[in-house]
């Protein structure tokens, strides 16, 4: 057996390849548009899986975007989406800047969690050990739910 990838329905596929490439930082590998089903599917690795992406197709995230609007509620049913960063500080501070609320902050120096535009939970954990604690996230309060 061997993961392949993680497919979240989007509702504005220009914000979430901005939340996704620009913000979190995922590369897009390969985009498939299906006129007659009336979708894309766009995929999206980790430029450390990038390689492996393109030689697998795995490990990656796909985006659905259905031409044709649909309403998706309940986001956090769908459980989180992990990433590891190599500072998690920066990668926060890169998102908070972009407009993302950081729901839980890493006062640990360790875990975050954001939302995608969808609402979808992304949960960012620092490679190796935990950083020190830093303001302003040590002392920040969690915003909303994740």
């Amino acid at each position: 057996m061997q993961y392949l990838h993680t497919m979240v329905r989007v509702s504005d596929l220009d914000a979430s390849l901005h939340f996704y490439c620009d913000l979190l930082g995922l590369e897009e590998v390969r985009r498939k548009d299906n006129e007659k089903g009336r979708f894309t599917l766009v995929f999206l690795a980790a430029p450390t899986d990038s390689e492996r992406s393109a030689r697998l197709s795995a490990p990656e995230l796909e985006l659905t975007w259905n031409w044709d609007p649909e309403a998706y509620t309940g986001g956090r049913n769908f459980g989180h989406l992990a990433y590891r960063v190599d500072d998690i500080y920066a990668a926060c501070e890169r998102l908070q800047a972009g407009g993302v609320t950081i729901n839980r902050p890493p006062r640990d120096g360790y875990m975050a969690f954001v939302r995608s535009p969808d609402g979808i939970s992304v949960e960012l954990l620092q490679s190796g050990d935990a950083l020190e604690p830093k303001e302003p996230w040590a002392s920040m309060e969690n915003t909303g739910s994740w």
